[in-house]
């Protein structure tokens, strides 16, 4: 059984990593086998730490300067939920929309499914049409 703190502790290196770029640390928050399930109009999901390091590369060269700031967080012992701002410099085309250049925002929604120490699932939800506003 894992415990709450140390979950709340591993969700909270897993968005640093997001805002680092620290692809050392993957192995230490996500499963071998981790599946992330994307909202559907993001692709397809990522499966593996390969696919992980992928998206964070992705993610930070699309949104220079990208930082997740968490609103909020919830957690049992297998599960945490973060609500979080994340924001960057929108830098190359995403969604259809081209590059502006200038900061956005998204807010999203995470749920993390954590065994033996390391997240082994994701789901994650945002609001697209906020962004799509923004431009």
């Amino acid at each position: 059984m894992n415990n709450k703190k140390d979950n709340i502790e591993l969700v909270k290196k897993l968005h640093r990593i997001w805002n680092t770029g620290e692809l050392n640390l993957i192995p230490e928050v996500y499963s071998k086998s981790i599946i992330i399930h994307w909202p559907k109009r993001w692709g397809e999901d990522s499966k593996g730490l390969k696919d992980i390091e992928s998206s964070i590369v992705n993610t930070r060269k699309t949104f220079l300067n990208w930082h997740e700031e968490i609103l909020d967080i919830i957690s049992d012992d297998e599960k945490v939920v973060t609500r979080y701002k994340s924001t960057g410099i929108h830098s190359q085309d995403y969604l259809g929309v081209k590059a502006t250049n200038k900061e956005i925002a998204f807010e999203e929604i995470s749920i993390y499914q954590i065994f033996d120490g390391k997240i082994i699932e994701q789901w994650c939800l945002s609001d697209d049409f906020y962004f799509l506003n923004q431009n």
